[in-house]
């Protein structure tokens, strides 16, 4: 199973993620969230991760300049809310977000099925195994993911990978280590 922890704040906890066998790691730019930082602290956290695993900016901005400037950070991928367009030769792979009623999508690289954006809150089942089974690129699931519920969820709906936010956090954007380890131990069994 892939994972993506998302919501990084610190190299510190980005390297922690990936030394523990994190697949991916995100970071939230240009958006308002608890867990948004600078483009600053997003390139140094690219940085520090290096090509070990795979970084995504993650944004909610509907601004082609924010955009711009998230894109010239290089991560692995941008996940986006917004219906930006992009061509289909691009140095980044794009996930869009999709929320309950909206159809799947083939103009990106994957979609992630997040109503949550970080809040905890549990992802619809039912609309998430539709998509799962309609959808033309692979499927990332989050909302209310944590240690005690992540085998279940990926068992109920098979997704490509899964995404975990808030629910492995000691306080907003600060990862609690423990979590980290378990989260990903019940991702692999």
């Amino acid at each position: 199973m892939f994972v993506k922890i998302c919501g990084m704040t610190t190299p510190g906890d980005a390297t922690f993620a990936v030394n523990s066998g994190a697949d991916a790691v995100g970071m939230v730019v240009c958006s308002e969230s608890l867990r948004e930082i600078p483009l600053e602290r997003a390139a140094e956290i690219i940085a520090a991760v290096g090509s070990r695993a795979a970084t995504v900016c993650v944004t909610h901005t509907s601004s082609r300049d924010e955009l711009t400037a998230i894109l010239a950070l290089q991560p692995t991928a941008v996940q986006i809310s917004h219906d930006f367009s992009f061509p289909d030769e691009r140095a980044v792979r794009v996930i869009r977000v999709l929320e309950p009623g909206d159809p799947p999508r083939a103009d990106c690289d994957a979609v992630i099925v997040d109503a949550s954006r970080g809040t905890g809150r549990r992802y619809d089942g039912e609309y998430a195994r539709r998509i799962v089974r309609d959808s033309p690129v692979p499927v990332y699931l989050a909302g209310g993911l944590t240690p005690e519920n992540v085998g279940e969820a990926i068992r109920e709906v098979r997704p490509y990978a899964v995404d975990v936010c808030s629910g492995l956090e000691a306080a907003p954007g600060i990862k609690d280590r423990r979590k980290v380890v378990s989260f990903l131990r019940a991702c692999r069994i």
